[in-house]
């Protein structure tokens, strides 16, 4: 028996060819894939407002099982004046994250940008203990045993090394680092804490080796470092790239308990430089996820460089397709 089957059939198929396959690759979940082949977590920032695109909500519940606050949590987010919180926004994170079966890391409770104006303008240094001691238990306070991890401190660092010189360095001195985590801890004493920074992509890079060596001396000291977040800010060649993050991650993940890739994104998106960075975490015990920073294109904060997962339509691009075929496969 022959089988004719018209040119213009055929045509009308390829639509729905295209469109099933789309959905195949799409009910893959990254998360659990990772989780089950490593036992870690692959994770998303997100925050509330981007529900307005419906699309958002399904293919962030979809793919990943971690999510960070692009914003909502930063100081001058939730308490632009002294004293008066503002955790609207934040508390509908959290309940989402809830409601979806999903973690949650906070982020981030000391940091130099996005800083309430008031916060500046304070020099007395007990005055600004008192402030960040305040700020630190109300805001990891109201989340107690809600969140998996805080990134308490982020980006204290200049690229050579030295402690980068922001208002509480300025004012305190190094010590705003370890206060920082002691009231931290303070405040929830199940939450992992990290220490969070960019440009850690090279083992021998200053900046490095100079996190490095202060996270080994606070810990030997007591103060209750959990975790380094390995940021992961990519370029498509050149510093920084994925070509150095396996020896990076690795020196980086034996200077702490544990360790994690926080804010992935890689310019142009390319596929082999996405690998190596989720294959850095993959091989190393203490590393316990990966989070990419932002489900699409057009959520990212560098949207020209079109660095994620997911075009600015939620389709897989390139990328995801090796991130996937790489896990499956280690």
């Amino acid at each position: 028996m022959q089988l004719h089957v018209s040119l213009a059939a055929l045509v009308s198929a390829l639509p729905l060819l295209a469109s099933a396959r789309l959905e195949k690759r799409q009910s893959t979940s990254l998360n659990a894939l990772f989780e089950s082949k490593s036992n870690k977590y692959f994770g998303t920032a997100f925050d509330v407002g981007l529900l307005q695109r419906p699309q958002e909500a399904v293919t962030v519940k979809k793919q990943f099982g971690m999510l960070t606050p692009e914003n909502s949590m930063k100081w001058q987010s939730i308490e632009p004046s002294r004293g008066q919180f503002s955790f609207d926004l934040a508390d509908q994170f959290v309940a989402f994250a809830q409601k979806n079966g999903l973690r949650a890391r906070g982020h981030t409770l000391v940091w130099y940008q996005q800083l309430s104006p008031y916060v500046e303008s304070i020099t007395d240094k007990g005055e600004l203990i008192k402030v960040m001691q305040e700020h630190i238990s109300t805001v990891a306070g109201r989340y107690k045993g809600q969140l998996y991890a805080w990134d308490v401190v982020n980006e204290a660092f200049e690229e050579d090394g030295s402690f980068r010189r922001n208002h509480f360095y300025n004012v305190l001195g190094e010590q705003y680092i370890p206060l920082a985590f002691q009231y931290a801890k303070q405040a929830d004493s199940k939450a992992k804490l990290y220490i969070n920074d960019y440009n850690l992509d090279s083992a021998t890079y200053a900046k490095t080796t100079a996190l490095i060596s202060n996270v080994k001396k606070w810990i030997a000291q007591g103060v209750p470092i959990d975790g380094i977040g390995s940021q992961m800010h990519l370029s498509a060649s050149g510093f920084p790239s994925a070509s150095t993050v396996g020896p990076a991650m690795k020196a980086l993940c034996a200077a702490a308990p544990e360790c994690a890739i926080t804010e992935l994104d890689i310019k142009q998106a390319a596929p082999s430089s996405y690998v190596a960075a989720v294959e850095s975490c993959a091989a190393i015990h203490n590393c316990v996820g990966v989070t990419v920073w932002g489900t699409s294109d057009a959520d990212s904060w560098r949207a020209s460089d079109t660095p994620l997962l997911f075009d600015k339509d939620f389709k897989p691009k390139p990328a995801y397709d090796a991130v996937v075929k790489a896990i499956q496969s280690s």
